[in-house]
């Protein structure tokens, strides 16, 4: 069967603007979770957030495309160039039919809508620019990827909150072992704008406090819900043998993928998060005594964190799997979460180091991996991601130590 392998990254994230860049600042435990600043937050119970810092679109994108998009696409425009680049894929030549992109959103493009609707009541009807139309749209960013790199093969988006990301990796996994020579894929946000935050709070599951060392913290016993983020990252996936072809660089390959949805909440029956990493370990076909490191989804809420915790132990055991969760650094960013945490782990096994939780303690028996880094000879990792309402997904990635072939 079609091995699909990562070969080229790009991420925005809170605390750094490209992968390397990123990777240190989460190995250096660098906090980004801060108040609000763009404007007076007072008014919202939640004030805190992972913000994208000195990201210029201008720098990063022709100009044309600035006034048709929202700050989330931008976002995914320069990761998009950015994964390509680091892939050194040369795509000339190669039927556009064969190269496609499938990305995640969960929220759309918020801040370009909010300033069209304050222009609809403020100035009138003539002033709602016509790229409007799309500019919110889930859908947008595979929408501008595609156009801007004549990818013309399999397209999708995955609305699943914060598992959509790594339900937007199984569908590119999916198109290439279906043929396609090479897929983007990965999820961006960026929802921090008052518009966005509204519906974030009135959502119930952020954290009110405003000690940003505190507000934070899943698996803790001072768990008081969670912190938004915004940003996430691009991949570019291929088939292994085309990428051997070329030789390129190849991060690690997608071996697993599993989902499964919640039962309604009055129906008293469990969660089924261990249901999806079991589908997952199936079509890897691995057993949980393979899996080197976890990748949490690490809710925040004390509820979920026990379900969480619930289905890993019953998994793995008390304790049989390090656990890790660098978001405590940067807050949840929705769809774009999961694939950030796909490129750690894949860094995790390059490098030979697990990244840190940072500022949680815990009671729970699970081994979570705190404020330091920790040496790493592993090479799978399961990365793991819970939207609202019930979505549950499983990812399971192999990556490729510096010295392998």
């Amino acid at each position: 069967m079609t091995t699909a392998v990562v070969t080229g990254t790009g991420v925005i994230a809170p605390n750094g603007l490209g992968t390397e860049a990123f990777w240190a600042a989460t190995l250096n435990g660098r906090d980004t979770i801060e108040p609000i600043d763009g404007y007076d937050s007072s008014a919202f119970d939640c004030r805190l957030a992972g913000q994208v810092r000195d990201f210029d679109a201008a720098r990063h994108l022709p100009s044309r495309l600035i006034p048709q998009t929202d700050r989330m696409t931008q976002f995914a425009l320069a990761a998009a160039d950015w994964a390509l680049t680091d892939s050194a894929i040369d795509t000339e030549g190669m039927s556009r039919l064969d190269l496609g992109v499938v990305t995640a959103a969960g929220a759309g493009g918020f801040d370009f809508g909010q300033r069209e609707l304050q222009n609809l009541w403020g100035e009138g009807p003539d002033h709602v620019s016509a790229y409007m139309s799309f500019a919110w749209f889930y859908a947008v960013n595979t929408g501008q990827i595609s156009i801007r790199h004549d990818l013309r093969g399999p397209a999708g988006v995955l609305v699943a909150e914060q598992a959509g990301g790594i339900d937007a990796i199984a569908g590119a996994r999916r198109a290439i072992r279906n043929g396609s020579a090479m897929m983007l894929t990965g999820g961006m946000e960026s929802s921090l704008c008052p518009y966005g935050m509204a519906a974030r709070n009135a959502g119930g599951r952020l954290s009110t406090r405003k000690d940003p060392g505190r507000a934070y913290l899943p698996f803790d016993p001072d768990a008081s819900g969670q912190v938004p983020g915004e940003g996430g990252a691009i991949l570019v996936l291929e088939d292994e043998d085309r990428a051997r072809e070329r030789a390129a660089e190849v991060y690690g390959e997608i071996v697993g993928y599993g989902t499964a949805f919640d039962p309604p909440p009055s129906s008293g029956r469990p969660d089924n998060l261990g249901r999806a990493i079991h589908n997952a370990l199936s079509d890897a076909q691995l057993t949980p005594a393979d899996v080197d490191v976890v990748f949490a989804d690490a809710d925040g809420s004390p509820e979920r964190d026990r379900a969480e915790v619930s289905a890993l132990t019953a998994v793995f055991g008390p304790g049989g799997v390090p656990v890790t969760a660098p978001k405590t650094m940067i807050g949840r960013l929705c769809s774009g979460g999961a694939p950030l945490d796909v490129v750690l782990a894949l860094l995790a096994v390059r490098d030979g180091v697990i990244p840190p939780t940072t500022k949680v303690t815990t009671d729970y028996d699970i081994d979570i991996v705190r404020d330091e880094p920790r040496p790493f000879t592993g090479s799978t990792a399961l990365v793991l991601a819970r939207g609202h309402n019930g979505f549950n997904s499983a990812l399971i990635v192999r990556g490729r130590r510096k010295d392998s072939p």
